[in-house]
């Protein structure tokens, strides 16, 4: 398993507040990985730390497996594109005139590929408009284009759907999603949005308190969050039988919630319970959302 980024017990600190502590996290090649937390958890921090904005005040971290304390780590981090919190965009300029601005600072010898940068953000029509002119989601695209100028292999994205529309937001999820599969790009994204999240992040890590309490996939947590019958009753022992005689996947909760998992038709299922003298006394659907999955993990870790 090849790592683009990871991180080994960062420390940030703020006088005596600490906005990062002993944080680990590892983003994998290829992947879109959603970083969640709530605000002040410290993800805009881990990001200018992991950009070179910000040290560390302890640990290291590892970018395609250089040592932030090698010095070959600049280069590396050419490899980087990051937009954080906001694109840093020269309003009075057109579109094109922005990328050209940007290929002059990163040093790129021609205007070659801005072209092809303008029509990947869906933005080669765009003329003589002034970025002051843009829509929100017009400017979030360029910041993203601007951020592709050096051509990187990884891209962090910082709220990038923050204020957009519903087509703003549908156009960003479409955007993220071509650069990952066609561009081969591996991307952080840090976002509230999580339903949104949650159609296209491929991992997650979930931040508390300025450390990472939990890592998955989406393949995992997909199988965490699947769909459920809970079925309270006076003692569980009685259905496991009724269960496993019909190869229902069930899953004992406690001693009185039972927890089955497929699709049923409820009124048939409780009908069949009943004629074998089996009560119910109560059934619900269940659907974990991820937003649902986040708040649990966080009580968790309180609780602990």
């Amino acid at each position: 398993m090849k790592y683009v980024l990871e991180t080994d017990k960062i420390l940030k600190k703020y006088k005596d507040f600490k906005a990062l502590s002993n944080l680990n996290i590892h983003v994998e090649e290829g992947a879109i990985y959603g970083l969640i937390g709530r605000n002040g958890a410290g993800k805009t921090t881990l990001i200018r730390v992991i950009c070179g904005l910000q040290k560390p005040d302890g640990g290291t971290y590892r970018l395609y497996g250089i040592e932030d304390t090698d010095k070959a780590i600049i280069e590396e981090r050419r490899r980087m594109g990051a937009i954080i919190e906001t694109p840093s965009l020269y309003q009075d300029m057109t579109a094109r005139d922005n990328l050209i601005m940007q290929y002059k600072l990163v040093g790129l010898p021609s205007m070659d590929g801005i072209d092809e940068l303008l029509k990947l953000v869906d933005l080669e029509h765009t003329g003589k408009k002034k970025v002051k002119n843009f829509s929100l989601g017009m400017r979030q695209r360029l910041g993203i284009a601007v951020a592709l100028a050096n051509n990187p292999d990884f891209l962090i994205l910082d709220e990038p759907i923050n204020g957009l529309d519903p087509q703003g937001i549908v156009e960003m999820r479409e955007l993220i999603l071509k650069l990952n599969r066609e561009k081969k790009i591996t991307i952080l994204i840090s976002s509230h949005y999580l339903d949104e999240l949650s159609k296209i992040a491929t991992h997650y890590g979930f931040m508390d308190k300025g450390t990472i309490i939990k890592e998955i996939s989406a393949d995992e947590l997909e199988k965490k969050m699947q769909k459920r019958i809970e079925i309270k009753v006076a003692d569980a022992a009685k259905f496991t039988n009724f269960f496993e005689d019909r190869n229902i996947t069930y899953e004992v909760s406690d001693s009185r919630t039972i927890n089955i998992y497929g699709k049923f038709n409820l009124t048939k299922l409780i009908g069949e319970l009943a004629k074998t003298g089996i009560e119910v006394e109560e059934i619900h659907e269940k659907e974990e959302t991820l937003e649902n999955y986040f708040i649990n993990l966080i009580e968790e870790e309180h609780h602990e």
